[in-house]
């Protein structure tokens, strides 16, 4: 479909993917990336595109993309480097993209595999997260491989401004801003006083809610330092972090060795339910692009405090979060006392949290953006000659 086409396939009221075949691509995932690929797949369909996710069976059992309405063929792409089971994921990748018009790729790990396999069509990578500082060879090869894929994909999505400005300064050929949204929550099914029963939790204690992967990157041993200072407090402050991941075991020897008022409730799927039960919401990690508990708490009325990493401050600047340094145990103790010690702060918190997301795009100008992106690239590719094989213009730049 040439560009002309596309304005009179609009015009007519013809959907401007019909007949398309858009692969989406991602690796292991149990948080953010995982439910942005699973929100857009029903807008994608309405815009006429038959959709394939392509990832590992673990990550589909737990998001559902077949009840979205996508084919799912299952590759096993690992979050981390796994030579051995990154060779078997490429070529059962290379089997799963024929046909496909458009391929697109979330994160690193699928962006790598999904560039080497070479499609005969448009490869599109978005960045979800930032590479964390690793010393010695790892972090030199991954350096490595973040290049490769950054230059050999034909337009690369950021989801925070740091990432774009990253790409740009590796090599990146086209390179464009797209904040990923977080999905509107479910309602609530259990009120404040409901949920405070449930957690065990008496209406005038304070209660913090943290959300995310038992990770590294989540900063966690941050909060768990500000925690041994609420300790001794005489209102009893608990804090409840909902997830799960590499770093459960070592936290939870943590929590109980030094007697921390800090419950790991695992897996969550009620967030609604418990940010209608917490009064502050506590966002530590190192960096996050734009995450996805912080538009959820801003929307959902609730005081935020958060690292100022990433695409943090893009969301919960001016005003609309306290923000403090990562690493910052002390920092992250005096906002949390001084937001709970002064409720005027924490209504204007509300205010400009609920200010701040009024903002933001919503899940359909997301897929109105990635739409147009898409029918943008498959008219290119439609215009090339025939005797210009894709590889040729997908080698990765020089340098």
């Amino acid at each position: 479909m040439t560009r002309s086409d596309q304005r009179s396939a609009a015009t007519a009221g013809v959907p401007v993917l019909a007949g398309r075949q858009i692969v989406q691509v991602l690796a292991t995932s149990t948080g953010g990336v995982g439910t942005h690929v699973r929100a857009i797949l029903p807008g994608l369909r309405c815009a006429g595109a038959t959709v394939r996710v392509c990832g590992p069976p673990a990550t589909d059992a737990l998001f559902g993309f077949g009840s979205a309405g996508a084919q799912f063929q299952p590759v096993g792409i690992a979050s981390g480097l796994r030579p051995v089971q990154d060779a078997r994921a490429l070529i059962g990748l290379r089997r799963a993209l024929r046909g496909a018009d458009l391929v697109h790729a979330h994160g690193l790990r699928a962006g790598l595999l999904s560039v080497l396999a070479r499609p005969a069509a448009a490869v599109v990578v978005t960045l979800h997260n930032a590479l964390l500082d690793t010393a010695g060879r790892r972090g030199t090869l991954d350096k490595a491989l973040e290049r490769i894929v950054i230059r050999g994909a034909d337009v690369v999505l950021a989801a925070s401004l740091d990432l774009a400005e990253h790409a740009r300064s590796v090599g990146g050929r086209d390179v464009r801003s797209a904040p990923v949204t977080a999905p509107t929550l479910p309602e609530a099914t259990r009120t404040r006083s409901q949920m405070r029963a449930e957690l065990g939790v008496p209406e005038t204690m304070p209660l913090l809610l943290a959300v995310g992967r038992l990770h590294p990157q989540k900063g966690y041993d941050t909060l768990l330092s500000a925690a041994g200072r609420w300790r001794d407090r005489t209102d009893g402050l608990l804090t409840v972090i909902a997830g799960e991941g590499p770093l459960h075991a070592e936290m939870s020897e943590r929590i109980a060795r030094e007697h921390l008022p800090v419950v790991l409730l695992g897996r969550r799927s009620d967030v609604a339910n418990l940010l209608s039960a917490c009064d502050l919401v506590v966002l530590t990690s190192q960096w996050e692009a734009r995450a996805l508990v912080a538009q959820e708490a801003l929307r959902a009325g609730r005081p935020l405090v958060a690292t100022a990493v990433g695409g943090i401050p893009e969301l919960a600047g001016q005003g609309a979060g306290v923000l403090i340094p990562p690493n910052d145990w002390i920092a992250l103790d005096a906002a949390v006392t001084d937001v709970l010690g002064d409720p005027a702060r924490a209504a204007a918190l509300v205010e400009a949290g609920r200010s701040a997301a009024a903002t933001w795009p919503t899940m359909d100008d997301t897929v109105a953006q990635l739409s147009a992106l898409y029918a943008e690239l498959l008219g290119a590719s439609v215009a090339m000659s025939s005797d210009q094989p894709r590889s040729a213009r997908r080698d990765p730049a020089p340098g």
